[in-house]
């Protein structure tokens, strides 16, 4: 097969994400051959070494998986909690796949996160060079201030630099549709507080090409052959 990158490999296993296996690393839980492994880009060939985590030998995933899961408020969006709160495995225990997630959504916020054992799309869907835009709609306390729609086109200025939203639509009274291309941290909430949006619920309901849709909070679903199209195209895989 030829030689590969570590981090890769371990993507490939359906471990975690090539960013999440660069992490691994780092901290010393991966070993080739019995040896443990530091050195960022180090590359091997698959059919050829003995990789393991945490002493575990991992073996690539041949068969990809691509759901997209509704995920409740008060869920963690990570895999496993060493404290047993509510995480993202709990909704999906039927699956006998290794899986992890594609990005991120806060313990409040609700609404679509895709799971996959795919490392390749999920490195390409987070990583920012790729700019994959996402839909949130936002329930708010009291009144609209005035201008706060050209105020988050234009740009507001945060802690870690000006943050902007792509569109921004008032549904009805009580609710606003936004889009954004990045995924800095909290970065919707923080742009809310910026220009004093109080808001009482944060729901994605787009990420890329693929739609929440209908799917029930708490339940999940494979993404169709059409979707995994579109989404394949829009990361140039």
């Amino acid at each position: 097969m030829g030689q590969m990158r570590l981090n890769k490999i371990i993507a490939d296993a359906g471990i975690t994400s090539r960013r999440g296996a660069d992490e691994l690393i780092d901290s010393g839980r991966v070993s080739v051959d019995g040896i443990t492994i530091r050195e960022m880009g180090s590359k091997f060939d698959p059919d050829l070494v003995k990789v393991e985590v945490d002493g575990e030998t991992i073996k690539r995933s041949l068969t990809k998986s691509y759901l997209a899961l509704h995920k409740p408020k008060g869920v963690l969006s990570t895999m496993y909690d060493p404290d047993g709160r509510a995480s993202l495995s709990d909704f999906i225990d039927l699956r006998k796949e290794r899986l992890f997630h594609v990005g991120r959504l806060d313990k409040d916020s609700e609404g679509l996160i895709l799971l996959t054992n795919d490392g390749e799309l999920t490195f390409r869907a987070t990583h920012p060079s790729f700019g994959l835009e996402k839909t949130y709609i936002i329930e708010y306390d009291g009144k609209l201030p005035t201008g706060v729609d050209k105020s988050l086109l234009k740009g507001v200025e945060l802690e870690d630099g000006m943050g902007r939203v792509l569109s921004f639509k008032e549904l009805s009274a009580r609710w606003i549709e936004v889009t954004i291309h990045e995924g800095r941290y909290h970065i919707i909430r923080r742009l809310m507080e910026a220009v004093e949006v109080d808001v009482l619920r944060l729901i994605r309901t787009r990420f890329g090409p693929i739609s929440l849709g209908d799917t029930p909070e708490g339940r999940w679903r494979d993404l169709n052959n059409g979707e995994l199209t579109n989404l394949r195209n829009v990361l140039k895989l």
